[in-house]
C-alpha cells in the first residue's frame, strides 16, 4: 500500500478552487473536493496509473485528469506518493510554481 502525501501547495489549490466554485454552488464546491480525493485513492494501489506529465517528461511526475484539473503528482518511492498541485488545464502551467 502507497502511502498519498498532500503538499501545502495542493492542499491550498484545492481550498482556492473550493472557494471559488462556491461563490456559485457550496453544494459542487464540496462535489468537485470530493472527486479530487476520490481520483486520487486509485494512488494507494496504482501509484503509476496515472500519465508522465507532458511538459516534464519525467517518468517520477504523472498527473491524474479530473474534469477540467490536473492533478500532478510525484512518486517518491514504492511506498510514498506526494500530491503536489491541482492545476485548472485551460490555465498555463508556467504560471504555476510547482513545475519549475
Amino acid at each position: 500500500m502507497v502511502e498519498v502525501r498532500w503538499t501545502v501547495q495542493a492542499n491550498d489549490d484545492v481550498e482556492n478552487i473550493a472557494e471559488y466554485i462556491a461563490k456559485d454552488s457550496e453544494k459542487y464546491a464540496s462535489i468537485q473536493v470530493q472527486r479530487f480525493i476520490e481520483a486520487t485513492e486509485v494512488l494507494e494501489t496504482y501509484p503509476k496509473t496515472g500519465r508522465i506529465i507532458p511538459e516534464t517528461n519525467l517518468e517520477n511526475l504523472r498527473e491524474l485528469i479530473v474534469g477540467n484539473y490536473r492533478i500532478m503528482y510525484a512518486v517518491i518511492s514504492d511506498t510514498r506518493v506526494d500530491i503536489l498541485t491541482v492545476h485548472h488545464s485551460k490555465r498555463l502551467l508556467s504560471n504555476n510554481p510547482i513545475i519549475d
